[in-house]
């Protein structure tokens, strides 16, 4: 048999032949053009051997396949170059699917986008019932859409409504819920895995038959009216001049079969379209693109250290600690939550129980997650902890005060760590006997939702220090962003003279809702007024002064921070609040200059923080600030914006 680089092909003693993916090299299989060259190569070898059956599997203990090689987009410079590509993935995917035996893919570990293509391609598929199994089409997110072969062929395993969530949201299922899709055709734990393969590939029961419903949903007919209704939904959620990939994928669907090759190059939904228009460096797919590559640096930002935290106690059951400690509590932590009573830590609870409800569904992982959340009024959790999180109210004297009792009775290698939004590290740190140790690990409202991590390193912070709490954030599924010690950091400084600018437009009697809209027809995912009351206007009246010394607050903040009317967290802001939506108005005509007002300030402190030193060099805040703040992630980041606008 012939010695390929990336890929193995083996025979047993039942004719089995199986193809194993191992790409050179890398700790991850991803699809390269070469990878995908000697793929098609080996199909025509094992085709010629004429076995029983193929079972596709990866080398790796990783996962599967991780979806194409993505430093291979910026190659492209046309819409040939970009059909090249494609017809890379194309031929193979469809070649596999041609196979005269049965075909078998054996899904242990993340199986994404191209990986995906790969495997729906085959008769069948096996996933491993294991937390790291994740499928998923994320296309969408880069800006395209599933090019080769999954368009065309996902709804023919799972409902058209299903099929179109996956791949309009690039949400990923796991092993079960696949299963219960007809994604998989089967989910077993990993001791089996080999034998379930090989047992599928030698009985090769019959294709499982779509309900009639679903058959009907597929025909030709029915195929423009699903997609007219779920573009009415994607509608709510992304405009089309901001990301045209979730309407290409609808158009691609439902005219063309998933074919990206019987698209015109001038259609919309076509990849010449989508990656070369004017050019991918300008392109919403081009600035995705980036996007992806800024988060992977973030999260190399968290490997500069192996540690890795068992429990973790939380001082502070307010918002923002009780989230905290209900996150890593999610994501397997054994945690303590301390604050003064019962009464204090009941809220945090139940929101917790709410958290667990909506991210882990399953009743046993429910159960788990909240044996693992341990609330504790007397602090002893803290003699114990790998990471102490510092949680309370907006107090210096209250900080130092509390982390004065934490120093003397944490473990010698514990990480001492302040979530302050507002006050310097340094001063928090003034009183303690070794300063080295604490380090600010910056989270955002809402915990849960929010990506970013702000990693503060003081004057005195140990850099070894700094790294373990990147590795923590990581290990929490955050992504870390080095700071250093200044007013605000980075989200908060950038932020607060935008929303500070939008305090003050709203006192010169211009209406929050149309503030709200001018930025979100910006392609900011929320308005600053919107944003103020979610983070909580005693947040923003906090930052306000730290940023602007002396100046005095705008008046209408003053007013509602008086009257004890925070935002969200109290019902009542700059608008009610009711099951945690905003009550808003309709918006009154607003012009694009209200918008170009508005981010002005935001844009020249960008500029400032870099030239500043507060974070590595630009690209690293455009990242921060896209996930910090939402910065329309298809402008590719205020400082590239800035960037490109003047181009």
């Amino acid at each position: 048999m012939t010695n390929y680089k990336h890929w193995r092909i083996e025979q047993d003693a039942d004719n089995l032949a199986w193809l194993i993916i191992d790409r050179a090299g890398s700790s991850t299989n991803t699809l390269s053009s070469e990878v995908l060259a000697e793929f098609d190569r080996a199909l025509d070898e094992i085709a010629a051997l004429n076995p029983r059956a193929l079972i596709i599997r990866s080398g790796k203990d990783s996962g599967f396949i991780a979806g194409a090689d993505i430093e291979e987009f910026l190659d492209i410079k046309t819409g040939d170059d970009a059909k090249r590509m494609i017809r890379g993935g194309w031929d193979p995917f469809n070649k596999l699917a041609a196979l005269a035996f049965p075909t078998v893919a054996l899904i242990n570990g993340f199986c994404m986008g191209g990986g995906l293509e790969m495997a729906l391609a085959c008769r069948y598929r096996i996933a491993v019932d294991q937390p790291g199994t994740r499928l998923a089409l994320p296309e969408v997110m880069l800006g395209i859409w599933p090019l080769m072969g999954g368009v065309m062929r996902l709804s023919r395993y799972v409902s058209p409504p299903q099929a179109l969530d996956m791949m309009l949201t690039g949400r990923a299922v796991d092993a079960r819920r696949a299963r219960r899709m007809g994604l998989v055709d089967q989910a077993v734990p990993p001791r089996i895995m080999m034998n379930t393969a090989r047992m599928l590939a030698l009985q090769a029961p019959p294709p499982r038959q779509l309900p009639l419903l679903w058959r009907v949903m597929n025909a030709p007919f029915a195929r423009g009216f699903i997609a007219a209704q779920a573009e009415k939904q994607v509608a709510k959620r992304a405009r089309r001049e901001h990301y045209p990939a979730p309407y290409a994928i609808l158009r691609a669907w439902s005219k063309y079969d998933g074919n990206p090759f019987s698209i015109p190059d001038g259609d919309s939904a076509s990849i010449a379209h989508l990656l070369a228009t004017p050019s991918i460096e300008r392109s919403v797919a081009g600035n995705l693109i980036r996007i992806f590559f800024l988060q992977e640096r973030m999260k190399a930002l968290g490997k500069a250290s192996d540690f890795k935290a068992q429990h973790v106690h939380v001082v502070g059951a307010g918002v923002m600690g009780g989230d905290i400690a209900a996150w890593c509590a999610a994501r397997g932590m054994r945690v303590t939550l301390q604050d003064q009573n019962a009464e204090r830590l009941e809220p945090a609870m139940g929101r917790a129980a709410q958290l667990f409800k909506r991210r882990l569904r399953e009743p046993m992982r429910i159960r788990d997650a909240f044996d693992r959340l341990i609330p504790d009024i007397t602090g002893d959790g803290a003699r114990h902890a790998d990471v102490i999180i510092e949680a309370i109210f907006e107090n210096l004297e209250a900080k130092r005060a509390l982390f004065a009792r934490l120093e003397a009775i944490a473990r010698p290698e514990a990480i001492l760590a302040s979530n302050t939004s507002s006050l310097k590290l340094a001063d928090i740190a003034a009183n303690f006997a070794n300063p080295a140790r604490l380090v600010g690990i910056h989270f955002f409202n809402p915990v849960a939702q929010m990506q970013l991590v702000e990693v503060v390193s003081g004057s005195r912070t140990d850099t070894g220090i700094a790294d373990k709490a990147a590795a923590f954030v990581r290990q929490i599924d955050k992504l870390p962003l080095h700071v250093k010690d200044s007013p605000g950091f980075l989200v908060n400084r950038v932020l607060g003279p935008y929303i500070q600018q939008a305090f003050r437009m709203v006192d010169e009697g211009i209406a929050p809702e149309a503030l709200d809209a001018a930025m979100e027809a910006f392609g900011m995912p929320m308005g600053p007024i919107e944003l103020a009351d979610v983070v909580g206007l005693d947040i923003c009246m906090a930052v306000g002064r730290e940023l602007a010394h002396d100046a005095a607050p705008p008046q209408r903040l003053q007013q509602l921070f008086n009257a004890g009317q925070l935002g969200k967290k109290t019902g009542q802001g700059f608008y009610s609040w009711k099951n945690g939506k905003a009550q808003k108005k309709p918006a009154p005509p607003f012009s694009a200059e209200l918008g170009e007002r508005l981010i002005a300030p935001y844009l020249k402190e960008a500029q400032a923080v870099v030239a500043d030193g507060i974070v590595a060099d630009a690209d690293l805040a455009d990242a921060g600030l896209i996930f910090g703040t939402g910065f329309a992630p298809f402008r590719g980041g205020p400082l590239h914006y800035l960037k490109s606008r003047k181009a």
